[in-house]
């Protein structure tokens, strides 16, 4: 268990945890002569309960707020402060509030100096607290007399501690990692540490892991959990990471980093976050309000653009957070709003979308978004996204910090249905399915002469709109189901096909064998092939543009047509003659010589492999496009 103090400056936290641990929290020499706590302050003891219990220690002065914050992130037990002498202070309601904010719920009051209050003034105080803790969530915390000059109540304090700690439930340790740093240093010998609290997975010696937001790789040459040298740390406890790396120094990490698996490193500068604003607050917070956010050790300016209209003192609503830096977060992660010129706390809340729209975010489908966001079950969340819209399911298993693997029993429980890297909803995939069907039977009747529709034109005028790859995923399903028949870059339904007039059939049969055999890389031009059969070349171009359309034949030029067949084959020959190429790259002269064709018509196919992208071109060199190389194939 990790107990965090609280409470105003000079009311004895360090003093109570000295005498609670054996251990002198303050650390720093200016700390000492001084007598107040500037930095974060640790220690760990096992209170009499068989399991070590640490001790953040954090400074009580309004300038330090902030310090106070970075270590008040991943704390499970609260243990407020405040002296029998000065009773409730401005600290001491600050510190109360940031707690409640962060949505901590457990706790104990230690009313401290007990040794200089008589049973009246204990009891006026104690009145004090309770007035101060009953709009909080620790409403109902004991409150307890000690002195640590005295040793009054310091055992009935520490039986308190060893209870809750029994009480504490060890997190779950599954999961991808997440570490959060409050400091970072170098020891002699040892190298680059940095200290924190695990919030979530495990981290053993010898993983390999990124410190986010820099993307900085780095391999956990040694680690101390809760103090105590350890092969691995754990969600819930305090750990200290020697790193190891190239470029890993004191100087390149920083508070507020996060120590990641690889695969959680994904840093945002946006996030839509439910916001709580104190009642204390002077005015409501309107567009672009300038504040610090404080999420675990992170420090960053931020701009608030409530959603909802502006959210009053008092008030909550959802909002968009604009950072002034990238940070490291995930879906669910507390925050506090301090001004700008760190003398008040405006409010908090948790992070719902670390992606959000930068348009249209006020719309009745984004406050659904949100709205399903806020349920912290990933699989009730996802239910209610996927009923706002398609979600992009690696990010939300990323962004919630959950592992890869969680996916299918995360959709099974949302009730959803996938489609490549998207989650929907049944309703979304029946409505995607009619659509299909309605604007292909449309388009059929209004073009009887096309074969089809073309991929691209399809995705955009269904609803949802699909990402490309989603969508060819979507349609490769519905072909496999019979309810749509895909032929190159076009989607048809199925039974559907452009018939040439009797006439017309009659003549293409006259073209196809001058269009095959030999002469198939250099055929005859339409005039020539008119003239040929005395046709009128208005008639030869006609058919040969409808039997484009059927996919029989592949205009390369005003005047060049080359069978389908012939197009499949010479693709092949690109292919061929790209893996004989250095680094799969060609000249025309290459190809030309494969066709044994003019130097002209081998430009003019080259040419059109580029324009359809089958080709990618550098100069006068050329290489096959592997994503478009099955573009005329019978199913791309």
């Amino acid at each position: 268990m990790i107990v965090g103090t609280a409470g105003h400056i000079d009311h004895g936290k360090t003093a109570l945890v000295k005498a609670l641990t054996g251990t002198d929290a303050d650390r720093l020499a200016e700390e000492k002569a001084r007598g107040i706590t500037i930095d974060l302050g640790f220690a760990y003891a096992d209170l009499g309960g068989g399991r070590v219990t640490g001790f953040v220690d954090v400074p009580g002065h309004e300038r330090l707020i902030h310090t106070m914050l970075a270590g008040a992130g991943g704390i499970d037990f609260a243990l407020l402060v405040v002296a029998a002498d000065d009773g409730v202070m401005p600290q001491t309601r600050e510190h109360l509030a940031i707690l409640d904010l962060l949505g901590i719920m457990r706790g104990i009051v230690a009313l401290t100096k007990a040794d200089l209050a008589g049973p009246e003034r204990r009891a006026e105080v104690t009145g004090q607290i309770r007035a101060a803790l009953a709009a909080t969530g620790l409403r109902d915390a004991p409150v307890v007399a000690v002195s640590s000059l005295t040793g009054e109540g310091i055992a009935e304090l520490r039986a308190a501690l060893i209870a809750a700690e029994a009480a504490t439930a060890p997190p779950e340790a599954a999961g991808p990692l997440r570490f959060a740093v409050d400091r970072s240093f170098t020891l002699s010998g040892t190298g680059t540490v940095v200290t924190g609290m695990v919030l979530a997975g495990r981290v053993a010696v010898d993983d390999i892991v990124t410190v986010s937001p820099s993307g900085l790789p780095a391999r956990v040459r040694g680690l101390h959990a809760q103090n105590r040298k350890a092969r691995e740390g754990r969600a819930g406890q305090r750990c200290a990471l020697n790193l190891a790396g190239d470029g890993v120094t004191k100087e390149a990490i920083h508070r507020g980093d996060m120590v990641v698996t690889p695969a959680l490193h994904a840093p945002t500068d946006r996030i839509d976050a439910e916001l709580t604003v104190l009642g204390s607050e002077p005015k409501p917070i309107g567009n672009w309000f300038p504040a610090r956010l404080h999420s675990h050790a992170v420090e960053a300016g931020a701009r608030i653009v409530p959603l909802q209209g502006p959210l009053p003192p008092g008030g909550r609503g959802f909002v968009q957070l604009v950072l002034d830096r990238p940070i490291a977060a995930a879906v669910g992660d507390r925050f506090i709003l301090r001004d700008t010129s760190a003398s008040r706390t405006i409010g908090g809340g948790r992070f719902l979308d670390l992606r959000p729209p930068t348009r249209k975010r006020r719309t009745p489908e984004r406050m659904a978004w949100l709205t399903a966001s806020r349920l912290a079950d990933p699989a009730a969340a996802l239910a209610g996204l996927v009923e706002a819209g398609p979600v992009d399911l690696p990010a939300f298993l990323r962004d919630r910090g959950l592992p890869e693997d969680a996916g299918p029993a995360v959709v099974a429980g949302a009730g959803a249905q996938t489609v490549g890297q998207l989650a929907l909803s049944d309703r979304a995939l029946r409505g995607l399915r009619s659509g299909l069907a309605e604007t292909l039977a449309s388009f059929h009747a209004d073009n009887p002469d096309l074969a089809g529709i073309g991929r691209e034109k399809l995705r955009l005028s269904l609803s949802p709109r699909l990402p490309k790859e989603a969508f060819l995923t979507f349609l490769r399903g519905e072909a496999a189901a019979g309810r749509a028949v895909l032929d190159g870059a076009f989607v048809r339904l199925p039974g559907h096909e452009v018939k040439l007039s009797p006439a017309d059939e009659a003549l293409w049969h006259r073209i196809l064998p001058r269009l095959l055999g030999e002469e198939r890389f250099r055929p005859p031009r339409v005039r020539d092939l008119a003239s040929e059969f005395g046709a009128d070349e208005r008639d030869v171009r006609r058919v040969l543009r409808l039997t484009q359309k059927l996919g029989r034949t592949d205009q390369i030029r005003h005047d060049h047509f080359f069978a389908r067949e012939v197009t499949r084959e010479m693709v092949a020959i690109v292919d061929e003659v790209a893996a004989a190429g250095e680094g799969g790259w060609f000249t025309a002269p290459a190809f030309r010589d494969r066709v044994q064709n003019g130097r002209k018509v081998a430009i003019e196919i080259l040419e059109f492999f580029d324009r359809l992208g089958v080709t990618l071109r550098r100069g006068d060199l050329r290489r096959i496009n592997p994503h478009r190389a099955d573009l005329f194939g019978a199913d791309p």
